[in-house]
């Protein structure tokens, strides 16, 4: 969330900045003010009282000391009333402070200047393209039908067993699976992410930690009776490591791969660019978090832009980037670059990374701070990326790759399945 200090002294700015985002953010930013104001004023209140309490109680003391029960025991009266007085304002302040709070969790992060203006993904800016978009053969199908032809995913048995969206892969599907997982966390370690493997549920102060809560609660599985959530993606999980903690500056940057399946809900996502993998609620995918030095943090997500390309060189699959316009940032990004993959036999473009910086925003609510050279605090930066998620790599893969006789694997997958074709 935004730093209170911040807010106040740049006010007009983060204002013009929301706009990007399609929201007029000056009431939310005036009420914050105006909570803060009243918790700093009751603050003051309480803290005045409890002096005065704590003032009296040893005056009483010394009174009954020398002999002055009479003065003692008038001196008693006030502090009760003091402590009435301390009672009304600690509820209010706890009351105010859990307002501001809530406020809080509703103003998104503020978009980079080099965020555009726009309202859906129709504004999203390309900013990069590369890799040859392959001539299919006449009879070219997409995934969907290339699936159950070859017999390699199953989504009818994942629909007997849980419902739409939990897709069953078989046979050479499920080992191509198995290798896009093992090339993309060999890749992410050559790079200098320490592989880890973390839980796939989370409490809600995990889901507050990173923003995935209160904004994207419709989005997630619940499980109610031990007030978990089901992970939407490994982001939550790794960065929350970090929550609370004082970092030492010489530890930047800390990077992490995880590969964990991601549950998702997508509420009212619906029709035919949603058929096979296009979108699941249940996928596995390989993510890529930095805890950086707020410094640094640009030339990070430059980084990881890079890195992404690279794996997609290696897979021979057109692609492109985009910078997301202000209406299609996340909640909590600062600045997203988001990674597509063209479906030849869909004829469209699959969104199959994202790569965002947060600056301080998660920090901010993580409590995740570091100490510089000066000795004061300081929030970190956070940033992840997708690297990558399975789905639409895979859809991309059967796709791009298929010829009269079967599905070709890419060269650099050959090793870590063991087989050059599906047929």
């Amino acid at each position: 969330m935004l730093q209170l200090q911040a807010i106040r002294e740049s006010k007009n700015e983060f204002i013009t900045a929301l706009k990007k985002r399609n929201i007029d953010a000056a009431p939310l930013l005036d009420k914050a003010i105006a909570l803060d104001d009243k918790r700093r004023e009751t603050q003051t209140k309480l803290d005045k009282t409890l002096a005065e309490s704590n003032s009296l109680s040893k005056e009483i003391g010394m009174l009954f000391k020398t002999g002055k029960a009479q003065e003692a025991t008038v001196l008693k009266e006030k502090t009760g009333v003091l402590k009435e007085e301390s009672k009304v304002l600690s509820d209010t302040l706890t009351s105010v402070a859990e307002e501001l709070q809530t406020l809080l969790y509703q103003i998104p992060n503020i978009p980079h200047d080099s965020v555009p203006a726009g309202n859906t993904e129709e504004d999203n800016e390309e900013v990069f393209a590369e890799g040859d978009v392959p001539e299919l053969v006449s009879s070219a199908l997409p995934h969907w039908e290339l699936a159950k032809k070859y017999d390699i995913i199953d989504f009818e048995l994942g629909v007997k067993v849980t419902g739409a969206g939990f897709p069953v892969y078989k046979g050479k599907g499920a080992r191509l699976q198995r290798a896009l997982i093992s090339y993309f966390l060999d890749k992410n370690a050559e790079a200098g992410y320490t592989e880890i493997q973390v839980p796939h549920l989370v409490n809600e102060a995990s889901g507050y930690g990173t923003g995935q809560l209160p904004d994207k609660e419709g989005q997630m599985y619940h499980v109610g009776e031990d007030d978990l959530y089901l992970i939407p993606t490994a982001e939550v999980p790794v960065t929350n490591l970090f929550r609370g903690e004082i970092i030492k500056e010489e530890q930047f940057p800390i990077c992490y791969t995880a590969y964990t399946p991601c549950f998702r809900r997508e509420a009212g996502s619906y029709g035919a660019h949603v058929r096979g993998l296009n979108r699941l609620h249940q996928f596995d995918k390989v993510e890529i978090v930095r805890v950086e030095h707020p410094s640094k943090s640009f030339e990070a997500l430059d980084g990881m832009v890079e890195h992404v390309k690279n794996i997609l060189r290696e897979l021979k699959l057109p692609y492109r980037v985009l910078r997301l316009c202000g209406g299609d940032l996340g909640f909590t990004s600062v600045l997203t670059y988001d990674f597509e993959v063209f479906s030849t036999a869909q004829d469209r473009w699959l969104e199959i990374s994202s790569v965002s910086n947060f600056e301080a925003y998660q920090s901010n609510r993580l409590k995740l701070r570091f100490k510089d050279e000066n000795g004061k605090s300081q929030f970190a930066h956070t940033l992840n990326g997708s690297s990558l998620a399975l789905p639409r790599v895979l859809a991309g893969i059967l796709e791009n790759y298929q010829v009269e006789d079967g599905i070709e694997i890419p060269e650099v997958l050959i090793p870590y399945c063991g087989f050059s074709k599906i047929d």
